[in-house]
Formats: C-alpha cells, structure tokens, sequence
C-alpha cells in the first residue's frame, strides 16, 4: 500500500516505497515538531506507525538524513507542490448517497468542465448552484478535469505531481467529495480525468524516492512512467492504488484514462489489462458498476476489447476520429492532424464504426493507421464536436462557435447527441460559449515557464495559424477563459440552449436514439452534395437523419423504408433562428425534399404502438426557460 492510512483515536500508519535508500524518517510538523525512523520491508516499504496524529497534522519523509519531501501518495497539499503532505480522515465525511446506483456508460450525456474556469470562483464549492441548470438541460454525468495537485493556481490539471491529492485551490478533499455527494443527490454521476502516463515538471519529487521513471522510452512530457522495467510492480501498484483511492473515498463513478498512448508497457500483462481487472473486483465487491473510459491516439480496438478475448477490457473510449470528420466538413481546416480528413465518406464511415482510419494510410501521419473499430459495441465510444483538447490546443483557443456560423452550431449538436455513441458536450458549448479556452499554467521557474511557451509554439508550426500566441503563464489568459454563465438567458445563446435540450430529450425519448447500436444503423452520404442521411432503428421505432454539410440548400430523395414519416425536428425552422424550413412535416418513400445549407432535421416513422403512447411531439422552445 503507496498510501499512509489513518486508522482511528490519534493513529496513523505511514508508508512511503523507497527501495535504494538507506534510511527514511517521518517528519511530523505539528503541534509540535518531531522526527520518527521508519522500519523498512523486504519490498522497500518504509512504515511507522505512531500515535497522536490528527487529520490537521502536517509532514515530509526525510530521506537519508539529507532532505525532506513531500508525500508521494500525499492526499492533500495544503501549501502547494512544494510544501508539507497534511493527514486525511476520510471516514470524517459523512456521505448521503448509500442509495446511488449509478447511470450505465450507454445513458450518459456527458459534460466535461475545467473547475478553475466553469465559475468565477474557480472552486468545488462553486460548481454546485449551476447543477440544477445542468441537469435540467438533459445532462446526467459531469467529467472534472484533473483535479490532482498541481504547481500554483492556475493549470489545465495535466501537470499534476501528486496524483493523490487533491488541487488545494479548488476546494481539497472535502470540497471534491462535497461536490461528487451533491451531483449523485441530484441524478448525476461523476466522471474523474486521471493522468498516468507522465507527471508534471514541478514539484516532482518521486525521482528523489524511488524508480517510478524509466529512460526506456520517452513521451511528449520527457521520461516515461516505468510500468514494465525494473522495480515496475510496485510502480503499477502506485497507479492503480491511486484509481480505487477515486472510487472508494471520493465515490467518482468512473475515471477517464489520459493518453494512454503514452503509457509503455511490453510485458505481456499491460497496465491497462491489470487496471480494469482491478477495477472490476472492486465493482464486484461494491455491488455496481464502476467504468474506465480511454482516451488513445492509437486508434487500436484492443484497448476496449474484454480481457479473454486479448484485449486490456477498458469500458470505453473517445473517437477522436469523429471529431476530426465532423470539424472538418464544418470548418474546412485542412492542416495537421485534419489533412486525413474532410469528406463525407470520413462522416459516414465514422458513424458506420467508429475510427475512419482503421489500416489505412495516412498522410499526416505518413504511415498506416489504426485497426478496425467495426465490432467495438457503440456504447463505448465517446464522441462530441469539442473537448478541452481540441479547443485549448489551438494557439488562440478558440470554440467552434469563432469558427463557424449559428446555423453549423446546431448541425454539430444535432451529429454528436443523434448519433449511435456516447455524447460528451464541452462546458459552455450548450449555449454557444463564444470566450476562448486556452492554456494556462502558473509555474515559479523561469526556466520551466519560457520551456512551456518554447513548446507550445513547436506545437503549432504545421497548422500555420495566424495570430500572436497567448502568455500561458499570464493572470489574463487563465482570466479569458473564464465562461460567462448569463449569457445562456438570451438570445441566439438561449435558442442553441432550448435547441440542445430538444435533443438531448428526442435522444432519451425515441428509443431508436436512446439505444447506441451500429448494427441497426445505415449511414448513405453524397460528396458532390455535402449531404448525409442516417437511418435508426430499434424494434418498431425507426429515425431518418438529414445532414447538410452544403452551405447552399440542396434538393435530395432520402432512402425511406415503406410508411409515413413525420418531422421530429429541424434546425432551419424560424424557433431556432433558422432561415425557415422547406421541409414537409409528414413525409412518405420517394418524395424530394428541399434540405437548407447547413440544418438537420429528425423524421420519425410513424407506428401503431407510438401513436397508442401518443407518439413525440415537437416541444416549443420557448417554454424552456
């Protein structure tokens, strides 16, 4: 165990792994300063138990008798990277939601936040007057950024160094938990980004401790985590300790993997495999479902395969192929990563199976890419139109809603929540968000901050973009980012709102939406014309999706199935500040149809047993209020 446990009256055992040094001694700083040796295993543990200890108490592990560090499996750092670990008591809180259950990855609507920047405060404590309105759009899980510690105030989360501990500025640990009880008191799970593959540059002390980094292999981020060279048990250990100490003492429903394309491992039993068996025992032991989402740039299937059939058995994984077909017919951006991209064929395949490129070659990679995503079951992939990634990694940060018009806004939410996956929606995006999300750090060396702003412009070399790039480590580029909460109570913001709570209530209702299934999904589109149609299916309930990625309207015949079909919804209709709709409401196999540049509708077969229920009815937009 890589975490000091807090046992009860006054006692606390502490732990800290440092094979190759000769002695460890915790430092306890208050009430009163002392210093107490610690016994060390066969393994390399070091352990003492003492009593007199209370959950306020500060310490560091002298190391050698030459210096003191933090905890590398501190749960709070009350000071900052730099400064003492403080003990957690994690029975203290006392939760109220023994009765949560969950929501299976299959019905989530997800919606992915920044803690520092959701709110003007920037803290947990914050977050939660803006549930009820988050719930009320439709949506039913939120995903935290990383919230581990991280160096000063100001961070996207991926610098984290002490994974364990939780972001001093946002709240600690019983802002975190406080939050996570109240999203479940209110219907909403909670999803955990987590950083495995590297940690940050500051406050980096786990060198000084043992050989938690291996020179093997490097990442984007400098040495890679050591998960399959010497010593490398106790490292995985550390790892997936750290993703049962999320789920056990802050009761997050799910952790999502970053870039595990970055996590190198030969040994036969990757990282991944082992992490999700874990997880799994522990679902079995807790009664319920507990869910690890993949975020990969590998494009590999295995990595959502079951472990019996070869692969790693993670639940789910985002599709940022999706993405990249779906940005590109919108914007027409054609330079790094989107050279692969831009047609409608990318569009019909990804909706088809996921990955578009599956084997093929790339050219911006210059290489063959990926494997075939066809029998990954739909509910678990992750798709959306925006995430902090594709947003925050462009120099000027911008949403799509800087690059595109209104009317291309409505067609994006209507091809992430109307598809077979799972939708994740980036904060502010429901409502046109139109401030930037850039990237921002709060680092004290120098040296550190001029390598960040050294990188970052590497980084946007092959896409040429124009303009002077953001200070990262500037008050005002963390300040800019901040989104503006109001504006979504007025005009064209609070159409896209109402538009986005439509759907997000078609999705739930139609049980051809509500169901992720490629299997009873046809996806037909034609390059010339920019426009896709996509048919559903579910027992006797049946959709028929059009797409016009065309500025310009176009005259088509979509590929109905015998019956009548009647108008769900449509984008270009003057309720959601459309040009006006052409479109019948009732149509039948065979008539053309006049599709506005740049709209989606929603048909519905009609059936006996939905009009027995009464059949689904357009709602007005504005009794949304």
């Amino acid at each position: 165990m890589h975490a000091i446990n807090y046992i009860s009256s006054g006692r606390c055992e502490f732990n800290v792994w440092a094979p190759f040094l000769s002695a460890v001694a915790v430092k306890i700083l208050s009430p009163e300063e002392r210093l107490v040796p610690m016994e060390k295993d066969m393994e390399g543990f070091w352990r003492a138990t003492l009593t007199g200890i209370t959950p306020a108490v500060r310490y560091l592990y002298r190391l050698s008798d030459e210096k003191d560090r933090p905890d590398p499996a501190s749960q709070y750092q009350p000071d900052g990277v730099h400064g003492p670990s403080q003990v957690i008591d994690h029975s203290a809180f006392r939760w109220s939601d023994e009765n949560w259950r969950g929501i299976s990855l299959s019905e989530m609507i997800i919606y992915e936040l920044h803690v520092g920047t959701f709110t003007p405060d920037g803290t947990f404590k914050a977050i939660i007057p803006r549930l009820d309105e988050v719930r009320d759009t439709g949506i039913n899980t939120i995903e935290l950024m990383p919230v581990s510690q991280f160096p000063g105030e100001r961070n996207w989360g991926y610098d984290g160094v002490y994974p364990y501990a939780v972001q001093n500025s946002y709240g600690g640990p019983q802002g975190l938990k406080h939050l996570v009880n109240e999203c479940h008191r209110r219907g909403i799970s909670v999803i955990l980004d987590v950083v495995y593959n590297h940690l940050g540059p500051e406050g980096n002390y786990l060198r000084d401790f043992g050989p938690y980094f291996t020179t093997t292999y490097l990442t984007p981020w400098g040495e890679a985590i050591n998960f399959d060279s010497a010593y490398s048990r106790e490292v995985r250990n550390y790892f997936i300790e750290n993703a049962l100490h999320w789920l056990r003492h802050y009761h997050v429903d799910a952790l999502r993997i970053d870039a595990v394309h970055a996590i190198f491992d030969m040994k036969a039993k990757h990282f991944l495999s082992e992490l999700s068996e874990r997880v799994e025992e522990f679902s079995q032991e807790q009664g319920r479902k507990y869910y690890l989402i993949a975020e990969s740039d590998l494009n590999d299937s295995r990595i959502v395969m079951p472990r019996e059939s070869g692969g790693y058995g993670i639940d789910g994984v985002w599709c940022d192929d999706f993405h990249h077909s779906l940005h590109t017919l919108l914007t027409g951006e054609n330079r790094g990563y989107y050279l692969d991209f831009g047609k409608i064929e990318h569009m019909v395949k990804s909706m088809k199976e996921g990955f578009v490129y599956s084997g093929e070659y790339s050219e911006f990679r210059k290489r063959n890419h990926g494997n075939s995503s066809g029998d990954i079951p739909a509910q678990q992939m992750v798709v959306f139109s925006q995430n902090h990634d594709q947003t925050g990694n462009r120099m000027l940060g911008e949403r799509l809603s800087a690059l595109v018009s209104f009317e291309a806004l409505k067609l994006a939410a209507g091809v992430v929540l109307l598809s077979p996956y799972v939708p994740l929606i980036f904060m502010g995006e429901e409502y046109g968000e139109d401030t930037p999300f850039l990237y921002f750090v709060s680092h004290s060396d120098p040296g550190l901050i001029e390598a960040v702003q050294r990188g970052r412009m590497r980084e946007f070399r092959e896409f040429k973009w124009q303009g002077g790039l953001p200070d990262p480590q500037s008050t005002e580029t963390f300040l800019k980012s901040k989104i503006d909460w109001e504006k979504r109570r007025e005009g064209h913001h609070k159409v896209l709102l109402n538009f986005y709570r439509q759907l997000i209530g078609l999705r739930k209702t139609i049980p051809a939406l509500s169901h992720p299934d490629k299997k009873n999904l046809c996806a037909e589109g034609n390059e010339n014309q920019r426009i896709l149609f996509i048919m559903r299916r579910k027992d006797a309930s049946q959709i028929m999706i059009a797409l016009n990625f065309n500025g310009a309207d176009v005259a088509c015949v979509p590929p109905l199935s015998d019956g009548a079909w009647n108008k769900a919804i449509d984008s270009a209709e003057s309720i959601w500040r459309g040009p006006g709709s052409v479109l019948p409401y009732e149509l039948v196999p065979g008539s053309e149809i006049t599709v506005r540049g740049g709209s989606i509708a929603l048909y519905i077969r009609k059936s006996p047993l939905l009009e027995e229920n009464g059949g689904i009815q357009q709602s007005n937009p504005e009794n949304h209020e």
